[in-house]
This record gives structure tokens, sequence and C-alpha cells, in this order.
């Protein structure tokens, strides 16, 4: 049996962001890349979270925390970043556990479509 996604869709993780991580597929819309880049938090994929980052602002590496577990996605507001824009922003809360303890990362990130595929391209 398949594992519902971890970005929240109800689709098996495989059938949803796991084809974008895969690179079976791209992100159609700004929103479903954020939704991906939590998917790779929660799987662990950092080489994604790399190549869906917008050059100018992407880190070197990435080490992510083991300690962290992304528990669920929350999609509060999209601004533009339908399959007609070239830019649009995803305002989201992601819940997470620490240890044991809960805690909620609020973001309002911005995207940006670059040689025709969304990046993240950070915090508005």
């Amino acid at each position: 049996m398949s594992r519902t996604c971890p970005c929240g869709l109800p689709a098996p993780y495989q059938d949803c962001c796991g084809k974008l991580h895969r690179g079976a597929a791209a992100a159609a819309t700004a929103e479903q890349l954020m939704r991906s880049r939590f998917s790779a938090f929660g799987v662990g994929d950092a080489a994604y979270l790399l190549r869906t980052w917008h050059p100018a602002a992407r880190p070197a590496s990435l080490d992510l925390d083991r300690k962290i577990r992304w528990v669920r996605l929350e999609v509060l507001e999209t601004t533009g970043g339908s399959v007609v824009h070239t830019e649009g922003t995803v305002r989201f809360r992601a819940h997470y556990a620490e240890r044991g303890r809960p805690g909620v990362l609020e973001e309002n990130s911005r995207f940006v479509r670059l040689e025709d595929r969304w990046v993240y391209a950070g915090v508005v």
C-alpha cells in the first residue's frame, strides 16, 4: 500500500510529489512547487530542494535537521503562480515536531519561473 503524500493532497506520495522529486514531472504552479518542497523536507530530499531554489539565493549545500519531523501543511493563500503567471506567492503554515514538541513555521514564499520552471525565490 502506498503512503499518502506529505504535502497534504489525497494522493500517494509516488504519484504526487514523488514524481517531481524523481524528475519525472515539473511543478505546474507555484503552489505545487511549494507543496513538493514541503514534502522534500519531509522525506529528506535535500537535492530536490537545492534544484528548485533560485540560483541567486540557493545555498551551496543543505543539511536537513533529522530531529525535525514535518507533520502537516496548510496552504493559507496564493497570489499568481498559475500556469499563465511568471511569479507568485504562497502563504502557508508548516507544522512540525522537534523532539516530540510541536511547532509551526508560517511563511509567505515567493516563486518565479526560471527557464520555464518554477523555483523558490525566497520569503516575501
